[in-house]
């Protein structure tokens, strides 16, 4: 079925609300239509001691993702009242820091160590790649402050990365899937892409279904058209700071 109030190939309307977090280094409230995620980076003082033990250089990079208990249309229980972390949310995270440290120079972060929060606000589908792209934009805005207290000699952000979702409904490739969608297709897929449109990750699976090579080309291109646009908004958020 078509969608009505975009084609195919278009992503949701992006917007960048940066510095709602005070007290962070850097932090942007990064909505994707109804998806709303506050992204957050605090930066502290020293390496996690495995880096030291191991004599590794440089800083660490890592990321912590929770869906609030209001972001769903059902509360959703936080961990701590369920007595454990939520198996889907310790994989996004590690999605999350994955995908940043890919962007992130860590030796020009000194002994430091960055720790990304990502809260839903509102969750309508693609929390994960609205996560990435929020943190990506948090991260950028930490830079320019650590430049700007002489911390670092140059921001740790070395190139944008930007993420978006794709699947396949009744045969055709849809962009940017809000929820609706992305609870019905029958492919769903997970792109994150450097500013040089280079792959970071790949997360592509059937939904009790298989694909085609042709389809996965036909998401890689559609993918490709989807980071393309939200890295032009990446980088006018971060112009205006």
């Amino acid at each position: 079925m078509p969608r009505t109030n975009r084609t195919n190939r278009e992503v949701r309307p992006i917007t960048f609300q940066t510095g709602v977090a005070p007290n962070a280094y850097g932090s942007v409230l990064v909505s994707f239509g109804c998806t709303k995620v506050i992204c957050a980076v605090c930066v502290q003082e020293g390496v996690p001691r495995w880096m030291k033990d191991q004599g590794v250089s440089g800083g660490w990079l890592t990321a912590e993702y929770n869906m609030l208990p209001y972001s769903t249309l059902d509360r959703k229980p936080r961990d701590v009242a369920r007595g454990k972390v939520d198996g889907r949310s310790v994989e996004i995270q590690r999605l999350i820091g994955r995908s940043l440290r890919a962007a992130v120079d860590l030796d020009a972060l000194g002994q430091r160590t960055m720790w990304v929060d990502c809260d839903v606000l509102q969750a309508d589908g693609g929390t994960r790649t609205a996560s990435i792209t929020g943190a990506c934009v948090a991260i950028g805005l930490a830079g320019k402050r650590l430049v700007a207290e002489g911390k670092t000699r140059r921001s740790p952000l070395k190139s944008l990365v930007a993420a978006v979702s794709l699947g396949v409904l009744g045969g055709e490739i849809l962009l940017d899937l809000d929820y609706e969608e992305d609870k019905d297709v029958a492919v769903d897929l997970n792109l994150v892409m450097t500013e040089g449109m280079e792959l970071i990750e790949l997360q592509a699976s059937g939904e009790e279904a298989v694909f085609t090579e042709e389809q996965l080309a036909g998401m890689m291109e559609a993918g490709k058209v989807g980071i393309r646009r939200i890295l032009e908004e990446q980088r006018k958020a971060l112009e205006k700071i």
